[in-house]
């Protein structure tokens, strides 16, 4: 058991290294051209190719969809209260709290604890995550409702477009199948690099409030994770990839969101070292409570 617990944690804690090490060596890094590569191509792809392959259980698919709409909203009504009890700011810190990683890391460690089915799974919580992210999360960054950053969303256009596809038994053209399937292959290497590069680039501003956040997301993410596997019944892979999906770290995009509205940038970016950092401590705990 721990032998298997290692396999799937060094895979993601050796890619992170190589973007932080290839950083803190000065090696040429273009971020933006990596992240919108991640956002515009490789993830679509690798949605659009995992299931067409992976014969997800229609009920499965809602079962997570519906996971992972009601772990947001419930980390929303956690952590609203709590922050604004704080006299923390909600522009800054309410979305780092309601949107874990469930790309960067989340993806890669479903993959290697439940397979292909875990992928499937993951992705389904990510769609659902990703889509809430580039609207509600973004709105409160930014202040008021958009819902252009939306319909401009490339997951949401392409989840939209594969589940069509998927609930009317439409399967795509090989060569379009293996296209997205290749292109989709270097989503979780570069999602990974990419987050060692990010804890290269990111400091911590201020400790105190960057520690006390990195916890609370972390054990509000592990006990929100568990409650709602438990309130839908869910069981096996389902069960372990919501409860590993609510409890990743502070998604990197929190930052960006933080950055492009001048919402105390500095800060968010230490809750996303701090808590990555200590979500690679808690991991195997984590791993030896969902693994069968």
């Amino acid at each position: 058991m721990y032998y298997e617990i290692f396999s799937i944690i060094a895979p993601v804690f050796i890619s992170a290294l190589i973007g932080f090490f290839w950083v803190k060596l000065q090696q040429p890094f273009d971020t933006d051209f990596i992240s919108n590569l991640i956002v515009y191509v490789s993830t679509p792809c690798l949605i659009f190719s995992t299931f067409m392959e992976v014969n997800l259980d229609r009920g499965a698919f809602l079962e997570l969809f519906l996971a992972a709409f009601l772990a947001t909203m419930t980390f929303g009504v956690i952590a609203w209260p709590t922050l604004k009890a704080l006299k923390i700011d909600l522009h800054a810190f309410l979305p780092s709290q309601m949107f874990p990683n469930c790309g960067n890391m989340g993806l890669p460690l479903c993959f290697l604890a439940f397979g292909d089915e875990g992928l499937a799974l993951g992705l389904t919580y990510f769609t659902v995550n990703a889509v809430l992210h580039f609207s509600i999360g973004q709105s409160i960054s930014v202040g008021h409702i958009s819902a252009k950053s939306l319909l401009r969303n490339p997951v949401f256009i392409t989840v939209i477009i594969t589940m069509f596809m998927v609930f009317n038994n439409l399967k795509a053209p090989a060569w379009i199948y293996n296209s997205t399937e290749i292109l989709g292959g270097i989503a979780i290497p570069l999602m990974l690099i990419g987050l060692g590069v990010s804890l290269a680039q990111f400091k911590i501003a201020s400790l105190k409030t960057s520690l006390s956040l990195s916890i609370f997301r972390l054990v509000m993410g592990f006990l929100v994770g568990v409650g709602i596997s438990s309130l839908l019944g869910l069981e096996g892979a389902a069960r372990g990839v919501v409860i590993l999906q609510c409890s990743m770290p502070i998604a990197v995009f929190s930052y960006l969101f933080a950055s492009q509205n001048n919402r105390r940038p500095e800060e968010v970016a230490g809750t996303v070292v701090l808590s990555t950092v200590l979500s690679f401590l808690t991991l195997p705990l984590l791993l030896l409570y969902i693994l069968p």
